[in-house]
């Protein structure tokens, strides 16, 4: 016993003349719909949701079939197509899966989970949805804290943005995940946006609580010198880093059949010293190089200007060249003899304004004094 395969694809033709009587998913499945019951597509059958001897069942592209009896499950089909079930053809199948991206995947599953006995005679019928499952929503209250091996220190921030799954095992799905009351009759669906979905609330929160995880994952791989502000622009990357975390910490693959995807941050808003380490860093970024010659020029040019129109003689400076604060230092060396100690003491003033636009390093203004003074 079990089910005959009367074609293979989409029903049309022929086929959808005589097939008038079928079984298929309930209306109403939305894109965020994991698993919803199946019905009679008309009125003149009577059981909703049983199937029994003789029975018509379509299959959807893009969705799976599980056939239950008292919690266990019976039959399996992920081949899109039309089916009779039979209860006294000893060459059906129970199982439907050949040739298929599941089959390899959910062989395990079956074994695992089909039922052992005879069948009854009436068997209940859910549709999994093996779609791309899209705009899942996350986002954090309160900041997380992460190691970032380019910045060298933990950084904090606030975040959301979106993610989509796909049911990878719609048997493992079944049996381990979905909560008994949408596995009865005229069960509701199960609908990961639904908010009184208590399943799915708990994957947000698991979400959640990954991120922090998945953050220093991104940051942190030893191949690559990925920088935490490339994670919005880099969906592929930061949606690996999200799987690795969830898969670590929940097993969503492995113990219910799900797999995270195509995560997308919206937004990503830094703690306050993080702002100012970015921004250091943006500016170090601006010196390296030839651009950053011209950058350190101007912007000493700047600071000499600034000291010049607080009334020093900062623009003394301008004659020695800009390339090095090391040629400044060592040509005020050499003048640091003929220099009034007024004069000295305008100069450091010159210095602490570069220092403190930062131009040049601490050491390098303690350098610059030491030599200024001897």
């Amino acid at each position: 016993m079990g089910f005959i395969r009367a074609f293979v694809g989409a029903l049309s033709g022929t086929l959808a003349d005589q097939w008038k009587d079928y079984i298929m998913p309930k209306e109403g499945m939305s894109a965020t719909t994991g698993l919803i019951e199946g019905v009679p597509k008309i009125k003149s059958l009577s059981a909703k949701n049983i199937i029994t001897n003789g029975s018509r069942i379509l299959v959807p592209e893009g969705m799976a079939l599980v056939m239950m009896q008292d919690g266990a499950i019976t039959g399996y089909i992920d081949q899109a197509g039309g089916y009779t079930y039979t209860t006294d053809e000893l060459n059906s199948q129970s199982f439907f899966n050949e040739n298929t991206t599941l089959a390899t995947t959910i062989s395990t599953s079956i074994e695992r989970f089909k039922f052992n006995g005879t069948p009854g005679v009436t068997q209940q019928v859910f549709y999994v949805n093996l779609k791309e499952i899209p705009n899942n929503r996350f986002g954090t209250q309160s900041q997380i804290f992460f190691d970032d091996a380019f910045l060298n220190t933990q950084v904090g921030a606030t975040t959301r943005g979106t993610y989509s799954i796909f049911i990878k095992d719609p048997i493992l799905f079944v049996k381990d995940f979905v909560p008994a009351q949408y596995l009865a009759k005229n069960a509701p669906k199960f609908d990961f946006s639904d908010p009184n979905n208590q399943a799915g609330t708990q994957m947000f929160n698991e979400v959640v609580a990954s991120l922090s995880a998945a953050f220093s994952t991104y940051a942190n791989q030893s191949d690559k010198n990925n920088r935490i502000s490339n994670i919005q622009r880099d969906t592929f990357g930061f949606s690996k880093a999200l799987a690795i975390a969830i898969e670590n910490q929940y097993q969503w693959r492995s113990n219910r059949g799900i797999e995270i995807d195509n995560v997308a941050i919206m937004a990503i808003e830094y703690d306050k010293n993080t702002q100012q380490l970015l921004s250091e860093v943006q500016r170090a970024d601006a010196l390296m190089g030839a651009r950053g010659n011209s950058n350190l020029q101007a912007a000493t040019a700047r600071g000499i200007e600034a000291a010049g129109q607080n009334g020093g003689s900062g623009l003394a400076f301008m004659g020695m060249g800009v390339n090095a604060v090391g040629g400044i230092s060592q040509s005020m060396q050499q003048e640091s003899t003929e220099l009034s100690f007024e004069e000295k003491t305008q100069r450091l003033r010159e210095m602490k304004s570069l220092l403190d636009e930062g131009i040049i390093t601490q050491d390098e203004f303690d350098n610059y004094k030491k030599d200024l003074l001897k």
